[in-house]
Parts: structure tokens; sequence; C-alpha cells
């Protein structure tokens, strides 16, 4: 019997094997005011509970960067990754992290990885805290008061994904909700049968997009261009296109593209923080990588206060992908 979402229990691991699990996290984002939804597709399998718990909580974490400045507003302007501009970082988390009782440098810590990429080398913190911490964090940058984690279970994996999930429950983190055939006839998992919606389609391309260039009002694009026109490497990109997967589905714009090497660099502003762009983002990134591409994103405060960063990642990037052509590895379809 097929039931509505609204029957799914927000406190506890479910199976919804019948689900589409890009599709529900839309739908969660645009019709459930109160619940966050993270997308978390495992890439290994795992020996232990423990294992899926780790990798749930650096996805979390993952997530949490993304999603900075939406828990962190002082990071918009600014900030510099030198070490006045990282002291001040530091200084606005601890203030939040007083203000909302987060534990010890949580913030402080994460707002600096987000910001440079470089990990704090104090020890790390109890799983347990961890786990409570991030899941109000993400909820809380999202808007809302509760999250879920929709977990894709490889076949085989189900059992010890359960497990996992059940822990971080049990100590603060979301409640997991397994998706997919590999969720099926899991023992003492209560299943739900959905009615799976449509996946969404994206939006069009956005009137006035300057095709083949930077968007004449960012100043974000055209810094970034300016930096890459400095490097030799850089030939044959090309701004703001408009791409298809297929000839029924809607057209996206791509802020940068590397057509020969399916490199697709995007660009996102605060705007990105909010749920449903956020999962329609992870929604294109997710086809445009089953059609080959890799897709790198970059906010537009690292590209204001460390382009130089951002280009070599680029660039580290490209010329590995030509080094792959040449020795004849193939990276997705052609």
């Amino acid at each position: 019997m097929n039931r509505s979402l609204a029957d799914v229990p927000f406190d506890r691991v479910v199976a919804l094997p019948d689900a589409n699990i890009d599709a529900l996290a839309m739908l969660i984002a645009r019709n459930h005011a109160e619940l966050a939804a993270v997308v978390h597709r495992p890439t290994a399998r795992h020996a232990l509970p423990v294992d899926f718990v780790h990798a749930a909580l650096d996805r979390l974490e993952q997530v949490a960067v993304e999603l900075l400045p939406a828990w962190l507003p002082e990071a918009v302007e600014g900030v510099r990754p030198d070490t006045a501009g990282l002291a001040a970082i530091r200084a606005a988390a601890a203030a939040r992290a007083r203000r909302d009782r987060f534990p010890g440098t949580f913030l402080p810590d994460l707002a600096v990885f987000a910001v440079t990429g470089r990990r704090a080398t104090a020890a790390p913190l109890p799983l347990r805290t961890r786990t409570a911490a991030l899941a109000r964090l993400v909820a809380g940058a999202f808007g809302r008061q509760r999250m879920v984690l929709l977990v894709e279970p490889s076949g085989g994996d189900g059992p010890v994904v359960a497990a996992g999930a059940a822990w971080l429950g049990q100590h603060g983190g979301p409640a997991g909700w397994l998706i997919g055939a590999a969720a099926a006839g899991l023992e003492g998992l209560p299943e739900f049968r959905i009615e799976s919606p449509p996946v969404p389609r994206d939006v069009p391309p956005a009137a006035g997009t300057v095709v083949g260039r930077p968007h004449p009002a960012s100043d974000v694009e055209k810094r970034l261009e300016a930096a890459l026109a400095a490097e030799s490497w850089s030939a044959g990109r090309r701004w703001n296109q408009s791409y298809q997967s297929h000839g029924l589905a809607a057209p996206v714009r791509l802020d940068l593209l590397w057509p020969d090497e399916r490199c697709v660099v995007e660009i996102d502003g605060p705007e990105h923080c909010r749920p449903v762009h956020f999962e329609a983002d992870r929604q294109r990134d997710v086809q445009l990588q089953l059609d080959g591409y890799a897709v790198l994103r970059f906010t537009n405060a690292r590209v204001t206060h460390d382009v130089g960063a951002v280009v070599q990642q680029i660039g580290t990037y490209l010329r590995a992908r030509r080094r792959d052509m040449a020795e004849g590895r193939h990276h997705g379809r052609r």
C-alpha cells in the first residue's frame, strides 16, 4: 500500500525501497518547512557500522562547509585567508558558538576549514559530540528544525548502513532513510512504500546571460576570468554555456566549461545555500557526472579572496585530465 511522505517517521531509521533519492530530496526541500534533507551516496562498502558513521559525518561536514555563510553571515564579505582575516572569522564563529551553545572550537575550526581548506590540528571532537553538533548546524543553516539523511546503500551494505544510521539517530544525529532496492527486506527495518515523485526539472537559463564571456553583472566571474587569462593551460574555456543532458531535458546554464576535458566550474553565491537551490545544485551535479563531466564548485567568497588557489585547483585538475586523455584513459561517456 502506498503512503504519503507525511506518514514516514522522522525519528528512526526506515526503508523507502521504491523512492527516487534525488526526487525525494527535492520534495522535502519544497514541501516540508521543518525538515532538511541531505543526500549521501557512500562511495565504498563499509565493513562496520562505525565506518558508515564516519563517512556520514564527513558528508555532513562537507554540506556545512558548502552552506557557509548561511550559518556565519560574517563570512560573506571582507574575510581574507590571511592572519587577520582568519582571526576575525574565528572570533565571529566563537561568538556564535557561545550564543548557540556549540561545543568547544567546533564552529571556529569549521569556519577556518571552509575558508582555507585546512583542518585544525587539535584533537577531534568525540564522535557523539560531533554527530549532534553537525546535525544541528546543518539543519539550522537550511532554516529547518531537524534533518534526515537520505542514504542509497550499495548491494549487500544495507545491514551495516542501517546499524550505523541507528547509532547516529540515537546520539543526536539525523534520522536515516535508506533508499532504493538495497534497502528492501532488511531485518527489523520498517518499510514504507511511497509514490516516488517525478524528478523535478532544473530551471532554464536566466534571461540576459551573456554567452562566451563572464556575465557583465558578475564581478566574481570577471575576477576569475582575469586570473585564468594569464594561464596558458586555461585555453578552451567557455563562459555561460547552455547545456542539455538529452533532448527531453530542460537546458541549464553552466558558469564555466571546458568541453574537451568535460570539466564544469560553478561559482556559488549565498542564494545557493537555500534548501531548494542547494538540492537542485546537487541533482544537476549528479546528472552532469552521469554524463561524464567533472563538477568543481567554488563560493563567491573563495574566488574573491583566494582566486589564486581556485585557479591552481582548476589547473591541477585540467592538466591531470589532459594527461589521462593523452594516455588513453577515458572519463565518462563521449
